[in-house]
């Protein structure tokens, strides 16, 4: 029996932050909206009933853009974007400060509703994910509308699919019809369809390598494909030149990884203004506290233990620092993350005032296989 061609989706929410706060206010619809203020950012209600909500250009500070909605992004606000430049070019946008609570609660309704069709779903982030479609056996358009219906239904809001050969083309083509669209996309349609588009498009190929193409004449993926692999490797080295050449050829052999364990899990907050180790030490306690019980909480939604404690400073002047310590014993406790965070505060210079502050647990194990383990050595023990 002869293999079938491999068929992989990816499957992106539509303005996936933004999609979930229209559903709360649905008076916002069709209007520009950002997504990035703090809490006192909250509409307020009016007497008469309504809800009023702050703009853009009320915002004084230095956060960034979370996301934005689409009539947003068309007066030129994106994700990443510092709040103040993004107050210029679109004022009288909608300000909402963002609630990941509510994110991870779709983000999980909307998996749970995929994996209910197909199991074999590689785990992205909080809005998007892989799906390998090989061994179903049903054409990849109704499918597509299939998954798009069930999402809908879970969570109300609409994502974008694209299904190709493999990842990387996958990928690019989720972008081409959103929002809520279906692109289908076969080799036959990477000179037609995947050449014209820069060479940004292609996930891997970043800022600093697109400019490095752009000072050898190579602008488009197409051109990029005419490129030899010699060529490529003489200008970006043989790894990363070979790569290059398979990506623009529409070539990715990487699996569908269905599980894999999480490395660490951190949170960290850039601060509204600098703040200084002594004059502000009530307010930095504070945040450090409210960081590490966020990082527990994280530990204990998903049945994690971590054993390595660290946090992430950065100075006013952009300077980065990063300590560490690793206990005896895996935890999840709060007041135990707090007490070895606070340890490695201990260990750098706070001097200068702070912009950003973070808590990280790493050298994770779960909380399931430490228990299999635990039940092993007793078995152990009793036979012996």
């Amino acid at each position: 029996m002869s293999t079938p061609p491999r068929r992989i989706a990816h499957l992106d929410m539509d303005a996936f932050y933004a999609s979930v706060e229209l559903l709360r206010y649905p008076e916002l619809r069709g209007h520009p909206v950002v997504i990035g203020g703090r809490s006192l950012h909250q509409p307020v209600m009016r007497a008469d009933g309504h809800r009023e909500f702050a703009q853009l250009r009320d915002y004084a500070g230095r956060g960034v853009v979370t996301t934005s909605t689409y009539e947003a992004r068309a007066l030129g606000v994106f994700s990443a974007m510092g709040m103040m430049k993004a107050a210029k070019l679109a004022p009288g946008a909608f300000l909402l400060p963002a609630d990941f609570d509510a994110y991870r609660h779709y983000s999980r309704s909307f998996k749970r509703a995929v994996a209910a069709i197909t199991p074999d779903i590689e785990d992205r982030g909080i809005d998007e994910i892989y799906i390998d479609l090989t061994e179903i056996d049903e054409d990849s358009l109704p499918l597509a509308q299939r998954i798009k219906a069930a999402v809908k239904s879970a969570t109300g809001l609409s994502c974008s699919i694209g299904i190709a050969p493999n990842k990387l083309l996958a990928k690019i083509c989720s972008e081409l019809d959103k929002p809520d669209g279906i692109t289908l996309l076969t080799m036959a349609d990477l000179e037609t369809r995947i050449w014209p588009m820069p060479v940004r498009k292609i996930n891997g190929i970043g800022p600093k390598a697109g400019e490095k193409l752009a000072a050898i004449g190579v602008h488009s993926i197409g051109e990029l494909a005419q490129q030899s692999m010699t060529q490529l490797q003489m200008h970006f080295g043989r790894s990363y030149g070979e790569w290059l050449h398979h990506a623009a050829h529409g070539v990715d052999d990487r699996p569908v990884v269905t599980y894999s364990e999480p490395k660490s899990i951190s949170r960290e907050t850039t601060f509204e203004r600098d703040l200084h180790a002594r004059l502000d030490k009530d307010k930095l306690s504070e945040i450090f506290t409210a960081l590490c019980q966020r990082v527990a909480q994280d530990l204990e939604r998903k049945a994690y233990l971590g054993k390595t404690i660290g946090i992430k400073l950065r100075y006013d002047d952009f300077r980065t620092v990063t300590r560490d310590v690793t206990l005896t014993e895996a935890t999840d406790d709060p007041a135990v993350i707090r007490r070895a965070a606070g340890e490695c505060l201990k260990r750098v210079p706070l001097e200068r005032r702070l912009r950003l502050l973070g808590v990280r647990v790493g050298g994770l194990c779960s909380k399931q296989a430490m228990q299999d383990e635990t039940d092993s050595s007793q078995a152990e023990l009793l036979l012996g």
